[in-house]
This record gives C-alpha cells, sequence and structure tokens, in this order.
C-alpha cells in the first residue's frame, strides 16, 4: 500500500484492542476477518468455503464493501453494518416529533447516516389543537435535529450526516428552499426537495401552484416562481438538492408494499420508513486486461463471477448486522434490500483509451452495468432457491415492476418460478476514502476529479508529511510510459468536463441501476443561471432520479485548485521532540499581569450564579483569550467546571484558530431542556456559557460578529489568497484547516485529511 492508504486503513478500518494495540497486523487480516464474519450468514458447513470465496473477491480491492462492514465486521462492537437508514414517519405531535428524535439518536450513535421527511409536519401559524398555540412548522423542528447530531458527534469520531425532504406543495417549503442561507444553520443536514410530476408539468405550462396541508389550501403562487425559487437558492448556494420522487416511486421495485419519502444523506438510497441499505462496490479499475493496449476491454466473465460473490456477501451481512432499532431489523429482513454498485469507472474507461462522456463511453457502461445487473439478479435468484425469497415477495407484483419488465427473459423466467432473494440489489454510492484506500481509483461513476494534488501524511513519530497522491490511472500510465509522458486526450477531469458530459453517464447509468445514484455534475463559476436550470429540466427529461451540482460561488467557496499553489508560510504546527514525546506547538508563556472581564449568568436549575472570567493577552497589538475561569457556589457544578475551564485554557494557550471552542460549547443539548436568555433559546448551561466566550472575543475583537470567525491574520490571509479561484475563496477543512476542501458526489470532502461529511 501507498503510505497514504495505509493511513486511511490504520485510522478507519484497522481491528484494535481497546488499548489501541493492533489485532489486524496488515490489510490481509482485515480481509480475513471480514471474510469470516460474512461467512456467518451461512450453514455452518459452507462457512469455509464461502468465507474463502469472499477473502479472494476481497482482496486486490476487487470488491470494496462499504466502510461500515470493513470497520466493524467481525468486532463484536455495538455498531451497525448498514451505512444509511431513512427514519420513521414523524409523527405530527410533540411527543411523536420528540419519540422520532430518539430514534434518530440512537441510529446516529451507532455510525448510520439517516434520512427523514418532514412533510407529515404541519405547518408555521397551523394551530395546535387543546393548547392555544400555533405550530413552528418543519423548519424549526430540524433545528432541533441539527443540535441532537451534533450532540451525538461529539461524543464519537464520525460526523453525523443527516437529509431533510419536504414536498414541493408544503406550505413552508419557501422557508425550507431558504433554511441554510443563515451561516452555521442546518450544518449537519443536506436538504432536498421532493419534486412531483405535476409542479415539472405546472412549471412547463406556466400554471398555478397551490401549498397546501391536511385538505387546507394556505397558498396559491405560480410554478414557475416556486421553481426558480428553487433554482436560484441552488445556483448561489448549492442546496437544496432536488428528487423527482414521483418517478422514484414508480420505478421502485417493491412499490407494490412501499411509498418512498426520503432518501439516505447522499441521494442514492430513496428508502421507505425505517429502510436500510448495506453498500458494497465492484472495482471497475481492477478488471481491464491489457490497459492503454488497442484491444485493452473489461474482463466481463470476472465482473460477473465477483457480481456473484459480492451478492451473497451483502445478503449475509443482512443477518449478521446490529440494528440500531428494532423496526429497522424488521424491514430489512422483510425486503433484504442491498446495494452493490461499482467504483473505478472512469479509471477503467482511460485503461481502454475512452474519453469520459463520448457516445464511445456510454456503450462502454451500457455494456459493463448491464452485465453487472444481470449477474446480480441472477446470483439473487440463485440464492432464493437456497434460502428463500425476501419475505414480501409475491411473484405477480414484482414481475410488474417497470424495472423487472426490463430484463433479459431468462431473469423474468427464473422469478416466477424460484423468486427471488432481494427486493432491490444495485446502487452506485459515493465510494471517496473506500477508492483512496484502494488505490485511489476514480469514485463512483465520477469523472477524475484531479490528476494529482498534495495529501498530508502522519507518520508514526507523529509529524507529518506532503505527499503526491497521483489518480489509479495515471500512476499507471506513467509507470507503463515514463513520468514524462504527455497524458493523451481521453484523460479528461471533473474541471473540465461540459455538465452534458455528467448528464450521459448518469443517465445511461441509471438505466440499469434499480435504486439510485449519487452523482455530482461540476459546473464553472461562470455558468449563467439559464443555463443552469436547463441542466435540471435536462435530466429530468432524460429518466434521472434526482439532480446534484456544484458551482463554485462567494458563499460555499470554489473547488480546490489544482495548479501549483503560490509559496505561503508553513502552517504545519510547530513540533519539539523531548525523548519519545513530540509536543504539538508549545504553549504560550503567562505574563504576570493579564486583561479580562467577568461575565455573570443565571441558569433555571441553579440557586446560584455562575461566574465567567476570560482573561486576553495582547500579541501585536491584538488582544487574543489566553484563560477562562468559572465560578460559583454551586458545588455540584464544582469538578466539570474546573475541568472544563483547564481544558479551554490550554487549547486558548496553544494559539492559532480556537474559535472552534465557541461552536463545540453551543452545540451541546441537556435532554433536561434550556431556557431563555436574551430574547432566544439556549439549549443548555454550556451553550450559555460558550454565547459568554463569544460574546467576549466579539468584543474584544477577535472574532468577528457578522460570520462569527476569526479575525483574518497575516497567517490566514497568505493561506487563502493561495486558494483563491478566480476571486472566490475555497472552502477550508474544519478538521486540519487545509483549503482543498471540496464539495465530490454530494459530499464536504478533504483531500488533504480525508475528513467528509454528508451533511
Amino acid at each position: 500500500m501507498s503510505d497514504i492508504a495505509h493511513q486511511i486503513w490504520d485510522m478507519k478500518y484497522r481491528f484494535r484492542q481497546p488499548d489501541g494495540t493492533p489485532i489486524d497486523n496488515d490489510v490481509a487480516d482485515s480481509w480475513g476477518r471480514v471474510a469470516i464474519a460474512a461467512s456467518h450468514g451461512e450453514q455452518p458447513e459452507n462457512r469455509r468455503e464461502q468465507a474463502l470465496s469472499f477473502a479472494e473477491a476481497l482482496a486486490g480491492y476487487r470488491f470494496l464493501p462499504a466502510g461500515r462492514i470493513l470497520a466493524g465486521a467481525g468486532t463484536g462492537r455495538a455498531v451497525t453494518l448498514f451505512n444509511c437508514f431513512v427514519m420513521g414517519t414523524i409523527p405530527d405531535s410533540m411527543d411523536g416529533l420528540f419519540s422520532a428524535l430518539r430514534e434518530a439518536a440512537l441510529t446516529l450513535q451507532q455510525g448510520g447516516g439517516i434520512g427523514y421527511d418532514f412533510s407529515s409536519v404541519r405547518p408555521r401559524g397551523a394551530p395546535v389543537e387543546g393548547v392555544g398555540a400555533d405550530a413552528s412548522g418543519p423548519v424549526s423542528f430540524m433545528d432541533v435535529w441539527d443540535a441532537m447530531c451534533r450532540t451525538i458527534m461529539s461524543a464519537g469520531s464520525r460526523r453525523g450526516a443527516m437529509m431533510a425532504t419536504l414536498l414541493c406543495d408544503h406550505p413552508d417549503i419557501e422557508e425550507f428552499i431558504t433554511a441554510k442561507r443563515t451561516a452555521g444553520r442546518l450544518s449537519n443536514f443536506n436538504l432536498s426537495v421532493l419534486v412531483t410530476d405535476a409542479l415539472m408539468e405546472a412549471v412547463k405550462a406556466d400554471g398555478e401552484w397551490t401549498l397546501s396541508f391536511g385538505g387546507r389550501a394556505y397558498k396559491t403562487l405560480k410554478a414557475r416562481d416556486l421553481w426558480d425559487r428553487i433554482m436560484r437558492s441552488t445556483y448561489d448556494y448549492a442546496e437544496p438538492g432536488v428528487i423527482f420522487i414521483d418517478r422514484i416511486n414508480a420505478e421502485n421495485n417493491l412499490g407494490y408494499c412501499e411509498d418512498i419519502r426520503a432518501t439516505n444523506p447522499c441521494g442514492e438510497q430513496p428508502l421507505p420508513p425505517y429502510g436500510a441499505c448495506l453498500l458494497g462496490s465492484i472495482n471497475l479499475a481492477r478488471l481491464v486486461r491489457n490497459p492503454f493496449a488497442t484491444d485493452a476491454e473489461l474482463d466481463l466473465d470476472e465482473l460477473e463471477k465477483l457480481t456473484a460473490t459480492a451478492i451473497r456477501f451483502l445478503d449475509n451481512v443482512i443477518d449478521i448486522s446490529r440494528f440500531p432499532l428494532e423496526a429497522q431489523r424488521q424491514e430489512a429482513e422483510a425486503k433484504r434490500r442491498i446495494g452493490l454498485g461499482v467504483t473505478g469507472l472512469a479509471d477503467a474507461l482511460i485503461f481502454c483509451r475512452i474519453k469520459y462522456g463520448s457516445p464511445e463511453s456510454l456503450k462502454l457502461i451500457e455494456l459493463w452495468l448491464s452485465t453487472m445487473t444481470a449477474a446480480a439478479y441472477r446470483a439473487s435468484i440463485a440464492l432464493a432457491r437456497e434460502k428463500g425469497p425476501f419475505p414480501l415477495f409475491k411473484a405477480e407484483a414484482f414481475l410488474n415492476r417497470p424495472f423487472i419488465r426490463r430484463l433479459p427473459d431468462d431473469i423474468r423466467d427464473g422469478i416466477a418460478r424460484h423468486g427471488i432473494r432481494n427486493g432491490l440489489l444495485t446502487s452506485i454510492a459515493p465510494t471517496g476514502t473506500i477508492s483512496l484506500f484502494a488505490g485511489n481509483v476514480s469514485s463512483g461513476i465520477e469523472p477524475v476529479f484531479a490528476y494529482a494534488y498534495q495529501r498530508r501524511v502522519l507518520l508514526p513519530d507523529g509529524t507529518t508529511k506532503q505527499e503526491t497522491v497521483r489518480d489509479f490511472a495515471v500512476e499507471a500510465f506513467q509507470a507503463h510510459f515514463g513520468e514524462t509522458a504527455e497524458l493523451p486526450e481521453y484523460f479528461v477531469s471533473a474541471q473540465t468536463l461540459a455538465p452534458e458530459a455528467h448528464l450521459a453517464v448518469q443517465a445511461m447509468a441509471q438505466k440499469y441501476i434499480d435504486s439510485s445514484i449519487s452523482k455530482t455534475i461540476n459546473l464553472p463559476e461562470s455558468i449563467s443561471f439559464e443555463d443552469f436550470e436547463h441542466i435540471y429540466f435536462e435530466a429530468y427529461a432524460m429518466g434521472c432520479k434526482g439532480c446534484t451540482t456544484y458551482r463554485p460561488n462567494g458563499v460555499t467557496g470554489s473547488v480546490l485548485t489544482v495548479t501549483p499553489a503560490p509559496d505561503v508560510p508553513s502552517q504545519e504546527p510547530e513540533l519539539q521532540k523531548d525523548g519519545d514525546i513530540v509536543y504539538m506547538h508549545r504553549p504560550l508563556d503567562r505574563p504576570d499581569v493579564l486583561i479580562g472581564q467577568t461575565y455573570k449568568i443565571k441558569w433555571l436549575d441553579s440557586d446560584h450564579a455562575f461566574y465567567i472570567t476570560v482573561n486576553d493577552v495582547e500579541k501585536d497589538g491584538r488582544r487574543r483569550p489566553f484563560e477562562v475561569f468559572i465560578n460559583s457556589k454551586n458545588m455540584e457544578a464544582y469538578a466539570w467546571t474546573l475541568a472544563l475551564t483547564r481544558m479551554i485554557s490550554a487549547v486558548f494557550r496553544r494559539g492559532g484558530d480556537v474559535s472552534f471552542v465557541v461552536d463545540e460549547l453551543k452545540a451541546v443539548f441537556d435532554p433536561r431542556g434550556g431556557q431563555w436568555m436574551d430574547g432566544h433559546y439556549v439549549p443548555s448551561l454550556l451553550a450559555a456559557i460558550g454565547e459568554v466566550i463569544e460574546k467576549h472575543l466579539i468584543l474584544t475583537g477577535f472574532m468577528t460578529a457578522k460570520e462569527g470567525g476569526l479575525v483574518a491574520d497575516e497567517r490566514k490571509s497568505a493561506a487563502m489568497a493561495a486558494a483563491v479561484g478566480d476571486g472566490v475563496p475555497a472552502k477550508h477543512c474544519p478538521r486540519c484547516g487545509s483549503p482543498s476542501f471540496i464539495k465530490l458526489e454530494g459530499c464536504d470532502s478533504c483531500l488533504s485529511c480525508s475528513y467528509s461529511k454528508c451533511g
């Protein structure tokens, strides 16, 4: 493995004892652990044979189960092996809402991303019978979910990921569309509008559109005005996304027994209430014979064999996985839904000397995906003969679904005779970290994003080094033809592709995927609004189930600039070694006298006030926070306030961007309830302390009130200048601060440290 692939394996997928001692000595141990775990879905006499088959498919990175399977299978940990869930329908009552919130918290705690449809919640201003009050609307409750997600995130290593959807005729749809324009609001959510066929027809006809709830019409407006509002927000802010919900339900294999109103956070899995899905990918880049030769071709026989093994593997994982909720287990076992997809497609096209998005590429994509899908259905029929079909299988209803009617006759005959083991089988998911782990193959069905970029690699002694990461196909090309060889014209990247090429690939792939696809259409900042809007009309006309675009803009930033940046002062932390200990950025020395301020807050469940003192040090003509003290006569709070002040002070004394302390404190949610302070709701005492610190940092000029971020200093200005593209600042990674923060397959991803966030 490369240093980066080894780092990802070591940090994310390597099994260790609680004290950190490795159990997996190498990647082969990880493959073996996962293969043996999956084999326990078999009868005892078959386990050895299937474990060997699974291990063979995993070796060489040809079949790549999703990260939760690699990290959790065979470990005995209380985690789910399912990547994503859609939660139950939200009841339109206070008790029901907070019961749903609890279920979401339990699911996030075990590592599952979640999707929610908030269309069942009554709109803002609707009467709440029996209490003489008006409803606050679904968007206000999304704020509660967002705060919960931040709290769960602070207790674990994974950042929570959530999707929120709302029907296009809900009375609060206009508020939903603009909800994320407030900086920092709903940061753990992706938002998508459920667009119906009726709205699309009304837009085409320039007709009226009525917003209604519970049989009552609240507002009528021009359909074109609502559509333009969705498009303008997506053009300017990259959200909300668009889901063509009627098409999803019409094409759903299980449409006879379920209704879908939401997707998982990245959109590749439309799911019913309590629906869940396992994900895995066939690495097409590893299946091409004679790369770069005139007779280069993908080994279709090997693709069929791998697909059959992968279907059996994923079906077994349903039986060995934990589930956060019993309702999720019942739903998964009743329909046995899985999502097998591909990755490395763009690299496989390069190996075959074919340009991504060209007519020739579409023919190959059709051949490859139709082969995989047919093999998947045949494998599932064989499993049904051996183990039985999924419990809710009904032959006549299933065979009459549109996707099934398009399958080859022998597959339909097999389903009619034997049934099928899995209700849905295919899905193309984001594979960012997994693809990097597999040698930096192109992700999912995306084009190559960048042929080379710099990434920071953590070394065993705690130091870091910069390493150039090259795309898998580029690495192979240079190894074959020499590092100075010019890349041929069939090497294309996401930055240079026309939107039409993206759409053509997505539409072709969707024909052979029974679920959905996570795909981002990268667009230039200069694209006109009219051309941008046209992409969505084309996506609908071409049969796509949704559309996700990313256009660099002044709000969300620009994508990573892959050309060399000018020299900037080093942002690496100052390292000092003392024996075997590495000190990161030696703390500032404490002067004899500091300037500061003391603030008083009163909390409802405490008889005594809390006094927060923030002392500052003056450096280069600027005040920056140095230490914090929290005092109170409330002895019950003594231990945690002392621990908190010591930790915050230790962070402050190391300098740098410490504004995250405010964000972390303000995100703490107290399940016992918060209180109203200065005209707004504060969710906990710790959040109130965070607001006091924030107020102080703004008053002293260390943070700005408008953006809530650091006032730019020389180091940050220089780093920003290096990341400017066409006058638009790049987004910086919240983990490592690198400007290599991009939108990839609908997720915010850092190319420098592998941080990823789909919410």
